[in-house]
């Protein structure tokens, strides 16, 4: 019998392109769906998430000007670099939700081919959602899709790596950077993302990921005045939506709201769609 004693990992943040314990010192033990101990997490307090939304919101125009092609290779070096870990990460959403290897294995696969499929729309979304549009007179008039902002995420619960990727890859594909607060009892295959990202050429700060409580962070990441939309798919207390909802609503947030959602399936258009802004201008002809 060995006498070396386990050294279980402390997972940390992901923000700014660096990895920091939270700043309240605070961590908890996450399990197997059986209760084995698998490792620690940072539990993500308020102060953390103001920090995460201020390293978002500098990088935010930065990415936002990044040209098309650019932000689609970033996509596919992201996917490349989860390819060459499948294995790890197969091992962490098996362990994490008690799946079958196969199905585990499955699952992330289908987050590397998600990663693709929208690196393939950083530059499409322009001309698919914007373009000219018909007008009686003699002016040109264009529509071009922009990125909202800062979006904040609460990330699915139970699917912690094709949910996390299915909801982080359109948002950033169309220049947007992320806050995201992982699944609280499955953080582990999010938070080993956060070392995918550390290594694929995304600049720092455009994915922030935070593991703690959606019922403490969400609110407060709703209400933040310098975040400019949100997605609760993640919440599942109707409570806690409630009161992110209302937060969000006083600081005039565009909010995507929980629904059943099969993340296995072609993901279509809504979530490229859910955060953007249109801008039309319109121009005299022949001057």
């Amino acid at each position: 019998m060995s006498d070396r004693l386990q050294v279980r990992k402390t997972y940390k943040l992901y923000m700014g392109g660096k990895f920091p314990r939270s700043e309240s010192g605070r961590t908890y033990l996450v399990t197997s769906p059986k209760g084995m101990p698998l490792a620690n997490a940072s539990w993500a307090s308020r102060k953390d998430v103001r920090d995460a939304v201020a390293a978002a919101r500098k990088a935010q125009p930065g990415w936002a000007n990044a040209n098309a092609y650019l932000r689609g290779q970033i996509l596919y070096r992201i996917a490349e670099m989860l390819e060459g870990r499948r294995e790890q990460f197969a091992d962490e959403v098996a362990a994490a939700t008690g799946w079958s290897k196969k199905n585990a294995a499955a699952s992330v696969e289908a987050a590397v081919d998600r990663l693709v499929h929208y690196a393939g729309w950083t530059d499409k979304v322009t001309q698919v959602f914007g373009g000219a549009n018909p007008v009686n007179g003699s002016f040109f008039n264009h529509t071009t899709a922009g990125p909202t902002g800062v979006v904040g995420i609460i990330a699915p619960q139970d699917d912690p790596l094709l949910g996390l990727v299915s909801v982080v890859a359109p948002a950033i594909a169309t220049g947007n950077t992320v806050v995201v607060v992982s699944s609280y009892e499955r953080p582990l295959p999010a938070m080993s993302f956060g070392e995918v990202l550390a290594t694929s050429d995304v600049p720092g700060a455009v994915v922030n990921l935070l593991s703690g409580k959606a019922s403490e962070l969400a609110p407060w990441l709703a209400s933040h005045g310098d975040v400019n939309a949100v997605d609760l798919t993640g919440v599942e207390d109707k409570d806690v939506l409630k009161a992110a909802e209302e937060a969000a609503a006083d600081t005039l947030k565009r909010v995507v709201r929980p629904g059943k959602e099969d993340f296995a399936a072609a993901p279509g258009t809504h979530r490229l769609r859910a955060f953007i802004e249109y801008k039309t201008v319109w121009h005299p002809a022949g001057t």
